[in-house]
């Protein structure tokens, strides 16, 4: 057969071995999120929209260090300059109203042009909250539908756990590559959930519903799976490029958390996945 390179194969694989390795991954990531939570109040760590602050958007001729040192006196949290231009974004932590008063009146004596945001600390704690809960309630739904699709035990517990699996991972991951939750990450975290399932449900209906042998129906999931996959992948690192060429974080942090879940998906998804629905098919006597 053609495509050799995609050949797959997880019989050499014991259910327990499988699934070992992720299930380690999964732990560490829970206890990565668990002191996180305990030192910001968050599973991952907040950006400028869940913990208030000021950005600030403004266009100069000076460099990088003469900002920083017009800013020393306020909590400068970051200063990013857009490559190839004389734009600069500020972002300042939460502050007293009455600094954060003064920082305003010097920005616009000295920049008059700047474009000024001011994010609340209390509405920032409100929109915390918010995205919590639609992240909850978005996997809530998406358990509530695999079980209603597939109306089996274990084969909807393997998907959900692989979409839990990576939200966790790439969650943790996130804090370590330091990119913040914002309500762009936010989404695509929610983004990540529909990706994942898919890619679950893909394999689970072409082993459960189609006729064949075990390994051929693998085989097949895993070709049209990967090529899926790997398109998409393709398609979030030139964004993921392009935005950080142009210094777009928004649209780079999304990339960023999309190119880190869909990794993290296809280990849950070709190795633990595909071991559980193996592991329970054979005890089904291949049926």
């Amino acid at each position: 057969m053609g495509m050799e390179w995609f050949r797959y194969d997880i019989a050499r694989y014991t259910t327990p071995r499988a699934v070992i390795i992720p299930m380690v991954l999964l732990i560490l990531a829970l206890i990565s999120l668990g002191y996180t939570t305990a030192t910001t109040g968050m599973p991952v760590n907040p950006g400028l929209d869940f913990r208030g602050g000021t950005a600030v958007t403004l266009i100069t001729d000076q460099g990088e260090a003469e900002v920083q040192a017009f800013f020393s006196g306020y909590p400068l949290e970051s200063v990013t300059r857009d490559l190839g231009s004389r734009q600069y974004l500020l972002k300042f932590d939460a502050m007293p109203p009455a600094e954060n008063e003064r920082l305003v009146q010097q920005i616009t004596a000295r920049y008059p042009d700047a474009s000024i945001d001011y994010i609340d600390e209390t509405f920032g704690r409100t929109l915390q909250g918010q995205a919590l809960l639609a992240l909850f309630f978005s996997f809530i739904g998406m358990a509530i539908v695999v079980f209603i699709a597939f109306r089996t035990f274990v084969p909807s517990v393997a998907v959900i756990t692989c979409a839990f699996a990576d939200m966790v991972v790439t969650a943790a991951l996130m804090n370590i590559f330091g990119i913040t939750l914002t309500l762009g990450t936010t989404a695509a975290l929610l983004m990540l959930i529909g990706y994942s399932v898919d890619s679950d449900v893909l394999l689970t209906m072409r082993v459960l519903k189609r006729r064949g042998a075990l390994a051929d129906k693998l085989q097949g999931a895993f070709r049209t799976g990967i090529i899926m996959t790997t398109t998409t992948l393709a398609a979030v690192a030139a964004m993921f490029i392009v935005t950080s060429l142009g210094n777009v974080q928004v649209i780079r942090d999304i990339s960023a958390v999309l190119l880190i879940g869909l990794v993290v998906d296809i280990y849950n998804t070709w190795i633990t996945n595909a071991a559980m629905l193996r592991w329970y098919v054979e005890r089904r006597g291949g049926q």
